[in-house]
C-alpha cells in the first residue's frame, strides 16, 4: 500500500489485487493514500482541502484522526506541501547539537559544548566546499 505500484513484483502485485477485491475500505483506504502521495511528491498543496474533505466522506477513522492532525497546523502543512522551502538543514543541526551534548552529559559545562558545535560545523561547511 505504501510503495509505488511500479515497485511491486507481479506475485506481490497479484495478492494485493486479491485482497483489494474482498475489502472495499482497503481499495478506498488505498485511493487516498495514492492521491496524498501525488499532492506530497508534486507539491500541489493547494488540493490539501479537497483531499480531505474527499477523506472524510469515507468511513476510515484512521484517514480521520491523520486529517485531524493535518488541520490543527494547516498553514504550515500547506506550506510544506506548496514551496521547496524546507527547515530540513536546521533541524539536522538542531539533532546534532543535542547529540553532541548528550554526550558530554554532567562532565562539563557550556564553554566546551560551544566550542564542539562550532568545530563541527566548520568541518561540516568544510566537507561540503570539497
Amino acid at each position: 500500500m505504501m510503495r509505488h505500484p511500479d515497485h511491486l513484483g507481479d506475485e506481490e502485485r497479484r495478492q494485493f489485487t486479491t485482497v483489494l477485491a474482498q475489502c472495499p475500505e482497503l481499495t478506498a483506504l488505498r485511493r487516498h493514500v495514492r492521491t496524498f502521495a501525488q499532492i506530497f511528491t508534486t507539491r500541489s498543496g493547494q488540493h490539501l482541502k479537497d483531499w480531505v474533505t474527499a477523506t472524510r466522506a469515507e468511513d476510515l477513522p484512521g484517514l480521520h484522526t491523520f486529517t485531524t492532525g493535518l488541520e490543527k497546523d494547516w498553514d504550515a502543512v500547506v506550506q510544506g506541501l506548496t514551496t521547496c522551502w524546507n527547515s530540513g538543514p536546521v533541524e539536522g543541526r538542531v539533532n546534532h547539537i543535542k547529540m553532541i551534548k548528550r554526550q558530554m552529559f554532567g562532565r562539563t559545562k557550556l564553554p566546551l559544548l560551544r566550542k564542539r558545535v562550532l568545530l563541527t560545523a566548520a568541518q561540516g561547511n568544510r566537507r561540503h566546499q570539497a
